[in-house]
């Protein structure tokens, strides 16, 4: 487990690197250094905040040890003379940014705000060794003797100047302020769990009167499963970048709680700052908001809680309401501008209603600067073909305009940070690079890395919510991976595939035979460890009446029989068109009330109503109805038991790929079981059965290039964008990739991480690879005539046979 993302093992929240903060940084790298070896991981200003006079403060470090337990190291970068005074706890110092303060004691306030939490569960309880540390970076024991603070009787334990080439030992020797136990697997499992922030051991909220293997009963085993520590999950939730973020991740990996969690963090970090979560479908203001209020209690030991009058921790819908301000309607009233509603445009559709109003707003003034981070979940959904300002998505612009620079010097660099999947997209086909989002001179803006390991764009490929056939089934039939016709869309590179957690057999040429394997470990709900029948199923059957009818007598036996409850464990999503879908959401709701089921269609005010004159667009469930949903208000929701219904709408138009996407979202909704029905016959029924069949291992035929190519990692990203014209890739993370034989003239690559590179005759005439890092590429027979190579590191790197007339080696670091 350690060993999954072991460059994550250290997690640094925030950068380091001000002239105040050399002392802290000095401890973090002897930290890190010392435990590198060690079963831990551990935070730099983990974001467990205890009060400290007016302020709160989150621990400088926090190291969690399998075998040592907790450590928090409190640091000050103090000098001998600047200690005036000690007293107790409280230490009294001159020119120093404050005049006292009480380190020792704040530190071991956060710990046991921590062991707390540890406490309540069972199996940690007095279990975890703790220690508490204050550090000393710039004052030696000497001096500290000199002064006789060590005869104090409230000396603390101290890490001093020298004791940091040997941090591990000096704590190991340190007295503990709780003793434990080296923790068991299960314990330590548990433990990085609660440090996540994970629901561990959650007791079942209701009784199950079901027998022992029915639906219901194997919920509560799946509920009461320790959730697998995930380091990159951790690692993006925790870090707060410098500049925008794109987090990239599949159905069920987690993004929108990585998003809350990550918005929760900057503002107890940063209580002054303005922060907006963005996001497209109302129905989800009660769930984001439900998420950000259970950050905001955990990080807070339930002294903070969701505050809608809290100007600077703010949800928004992207558009807006009479009743609700949006993102879109607060940045136009205070940039003077009167905000448009969906009636005042010329769009049909919502989402593009919203980006013409955007493009009429940026066309019209200057965009007030409101925020300070801005963080955009579902974000496929805001992607617009239709409309652009500048060649850039106007709803991106709109926002990153309204984002105050993160200081004066880098006036580009602004925090806006956004989720999503391009395969949930439901209207849009583009998949935009991020120039064709800010515009060419911006593109480079999230590819690499910032300054301590923050990436600046992540790819999630573990998935959590939806079971393992369930997802590659997802893939299989979104994409039309086992169509007979050949895919419509999807991935094309080998390296894109296993960055989404697949494993790839075979190369991407017309003709050739590909297996795409999806591994167990990429898919960590355990429902088939538990459930020993069918997870997935289909059936078709020759009337709509017949259809509903098995709808009606399925969620009979889960409501009677299985002991599932009818909201948020069931949900029925309609496919098809916007008018068809309509039609049969109605006919699916008519019937079931005629069945005595009660059901609810989201946007009404209660229960049972097909039609209603009073509305609650933010509306999604209803206490004891069974929701029945169009696919567009099911996005970002999920359910147990998923019915999916009117398979024949996708199947009588099967090379729609948005009727495609549609049934990928209604699949990855699911957090255990999935039924799929339709009417007819038609030849997608096979290809759902073999899908079905195929489980998670898919071998085809690649036939031609898809009518849409899904780019995911920073190398597709640049060959999209260099074929549409762009140049400036500059300091762009393209460590180990392969791009043997691509044309690359005139390409910006000043400062890149090329490291590991695959470049096997590239064309990189007249390339700027200043800086750049080619350490141990392989650049044989690459065409580098003319380039710029100055300052470049080129350790190990393989240059047979490459052309370098007129190129320019000035400063090149050689073997």
């Amino acid at each position: 487990m350690v060993g999954d993302f072991p460059s994550h093992k250290f997690i640094t929240t925030e950068l380091l690197g001000t002239s105040g903060e050399t002392g802290e940084q000095l401890v973090w790298d002897s930290v890190r250094s010392s435990f590198a070896e060690r079963d831990c991981i551990g935070y730099w200003r983990y974001p467990i905040f205890s009060q400290a006079g007016k302020f709160r403060k989150e621990p400088d470090v926090l190291i969690a040890d399998r075998e040592w337990g907790l450590i928090i190291i409190e640091v000050k970068s103090v000098t001998i003379d600047k200690i005036v005074n000690i007293a107790g706890h409280r230490w009294e110092y001159q020119n120093f940014y404050t005049q006292f303060g009480n380190p020792y004691q704040q530190a071991e306030n956060q710990l046991f705000a921590l062991l707390e939490y540890c406490d309540r569960e069972p199996i940690l309880q007095r279990q975890i060794t703790a220690r508490v540390l204050v550090a000393l970076p710039f004052i030696s024991e000497q001096q500290w003797q000199a002064r006789g603070l060590h005869q104090l009787p409230s000396n603390p334990p101290i890490l001093f100047q020298e004791n940091l080439s040997f941090v591990s030992e000096t704590i190991q020797k340190t007295p503990t302020v709780i003793r434990g136990n080296k923790l068991t697997q299960k314990q330590w499992k548990l433990l990085l769990s609660l440090l996540a922030g994970t629901p561990i051991y959650c007791q079942p909220s209701h009784r199950v009167l079901s027998p022992p293997q029915s639906r219901g009963q194997v919920l509560q085993k799946l509920r009461s499963h320790i959730s697998e520590f995930d380091w990159q999950q951790e690692k993006i939730a925790k870090e707060i970048p410098p500049g925008p973020q794109r987090i990239r991740g599949i159905a069920g990996s987690g993004k929108t709680v990585l998003l809350c969690q990550k918005a929760v963090q900057i503002h107890l970090k940063h209580p002054d700052w303005k922060i907006a979560v963005v996001f497209f479908s109302r129905s989800l203001y009660h769930s984001i908001i439900q998420q950000i209020d259970k950050w905001l209690r955990h990080f807070t030991n339930n002294q903070q809680k969701y505050e809608p009058k809290n100007l600077n921790l703010r949800v928004f819908h992207a558009w807006g309401s009479r009743q609700q301000p949006g993102l879109y309607s607060l940045i136009a009233k205070a940039s003077g501008i009167y905000p448009l509603s969906v009636n005042e445009t010329s769009s049909n559709l919502p989402n593009e209603a919203l980006a013409e109003a955007c493009l009429q707003l940026l066309k019209e003034t200057a965009i007030a600067q409101l925020f300070d981070v801005i963080l955009i979940d579902e974000g496929q959904d805001l992607i617009i073909d239709k409309f652009k300002f500048q060649n850039k998505q106007p709803f991106y612009w709109m926002a990153y305009q309204a984002l105050r620079p993160v200081d004066s010097i880098h006036s580009e660099q602004r925090r806006l940070i956004w989720a999503y999947d391009e395969a949930q997209s439901l209207e849009s086909l583009s998949i935009p690079t991020a120039s064709e989002l800010f515009g060419e001179n911006l593109g480079y803006l999230v590819t690499g890395k910032y300054k301590n390991g923050i990436q600046k764009s992540e790819i999630m490929r573990r998935c959590y919510r939806t079971p393992h056939y369930i997802i590659t089934a997802a893939h299989a039939l979104g994409m039309g991976l086992l169509r007979p016709a050949g895919m419509l869309t999807g991935i094309t590179r080998s390296q894109e595939w296993k960055a989404i957690g697949y494993e790839v057999q075979g190369r991407f040429i017309s003709g050739q035979k590909i297996t795409l394997k999806r591994p167990r470990e990429n898919s960590l709900n355990p429902i088939h460890e538990l459930w020993t029948e069918e997870i997935i199923e289909f059936k078709k059957y020759e009337l709509r009446q017949q259809e509903l009818s098995a709808l009606a007598t399925n969620i009979k036996q889960n409501l009677r029989y299985d002991g599932l409850r009818p909201s948020q464990e069931i949900l029925i999503v309609i496919l098809g068109e916007f008018f068809e879908a309509n039609k049969l959401e109605t006919q699916v709701a008519t019937f079931l009330i005629k069945q005595k089921i009660d059901i609810f269609i989201p946007g009404n005010c209660d229960c049972n109503q097909v039609f209603s004159e009073t509305k609650d667009p933010n509306k999604f469930w209803h206490e004891g109805a069974v929701t029945i949903s169009r696919i567009h208000r099911a996005k970002g929701h999920e359910a147990d038991m998923i019915y999916i219904i009117g398979c024949d709408r996708v199947a009588e138009n099967e090379s729609n790929i948005c009727l495609r996407n549609q049934l990928f979202i209604a699949l990855t909704r699911s957090r255990a079981w999935v039924k799929l029905s339709g009417i007819g016959s038609y030849p997608m029924y096979e290809e759902i059965k073999r899908v079905i069949e195929s489980k998670d291992t898919f071998t085809f035929i690649f036939q031609r290039p898809p009518k849409r190519e899904i780019n995911v990692t920073d190398v597709s990203d640049l060959l999209k964008r260099y074929a549409l014209g762009g140049r400036n890739f500059q300091n762009i993370d393209l460590s180990n990739a392969e791009l043997i034989g691509v044309h690359l003239s005139n390409i910006n690559l000043i400062g890149a991480n090329l490291k590991g590179a695959k470049l096997r005759n590239a064309v990189l005439e007249s390339a700027k690879l200043i800086s750049a890092d080619l350490t141990n590429a392989d650049l044989r027979g690459a065409d580098l005539r003319n380039a710029k190579l100055m300052g470049a590191i080129l350790r190990g790197t393989n240059l047979r046979n490459v052309e370098l007339k007129g190129a320019d080696l000035t400063g090149a670091i050689l073997d």
